[in-house]
Order: structure tokens, then C-alpha cells, then sequence
């Protein structure tokens, strides 16, 4: 393995470097809750060669949402949704700002003028 590829990894938001119970210690909650995300499938974590649930920091985000979400008393199925949602919304509105930037760059470069 070469070391770039090694320090790559420390950047990458979606290598799963943490086992569960690291995981669970840094959001503040128990391996119980990782495990019932998983079952719900909001996050599915890689497994290491062992076996063993491995979660990227990217996951712990989300779970860190999830679990704030039932601490303010909303169920875990219905906390999953929303932050599914969540997601797919802020997915939309990156779409639709990209679309529009797309859509006034061509309009400029077609008539000379920016549009209204």
C-alpha cells in the first residue's frame, strides 16, 4: 500500500474507520442504536475482514441526527424518515440551484443578455 492512498483516507468521509462501539461512544449513544439504524436501513455499515460493523464519519452524521431526533421524542422508523427526506430535499435543491446556474449561463451566452 502506498502512503499517499493512506493519507487519502483520512480525508475521505466515507472510509469506515470506526468500529461500533467507537462509533457509538463518539455520537453518545449505544451499539443497540447503531445496530436498529442499520435495521432500518439509514446506514448500512461495512463490514471488516472479522465481520465486524465498520461506520465512516459520513454515517456517524447522519446517526448523530438520527439520535438527536429520538432524544427530542421522535420515533426511530419516523426520524429515519425524515432524515432520508432531509437528504432528498437538500439533493433537490443542489440540483435545481445547479439547473438554474446552468440555465443563466446559457441564456447569457445566447442572446448577450443575462435573463430577468
Amino acid at each position: 500500500m502506498s502512503r499517499p492512498e493512506a493519507e487519502d483516507r483520512f480525508d475521505d468521509d466515507d472510509y469506515p474507520a470506526y468500529t461500533m462501539g467507537r462509533a457509538a461512544e463518539m455520537i453518545g449513544t449505544t451499539p443497540a442504536f447503531l445496530r436498529a439504524l442499520g435495521d432500518a436501513r439509514l446506514i448500512e455499515p461495512r463490514r471488516s475482514a472479522g465481520g465486524h460493523r465498520r461506520y465512516s464519519r459520513y454515517q456517524l452524521r447522519i446517526a448523530a441526527r438520527a439520535r438527536e431526533l429520538v432524544d427530542e421524542g421522535t420515533p426511530i422508523e419516523a426520524a429515519c424518515r425524515i432524515i432520508i427526506l432531509e437528504d432528498q430535499l437538500e439533493e433537490a435543491l443542489r440540483i435545481n440551484e445547479e439547473l438554474r446556474a446552468s440555465d443563466s449561463g446559457s441564456t447569457s451566452r445566447t442572446d448577450g443578455r443575462s435573463s430577468p
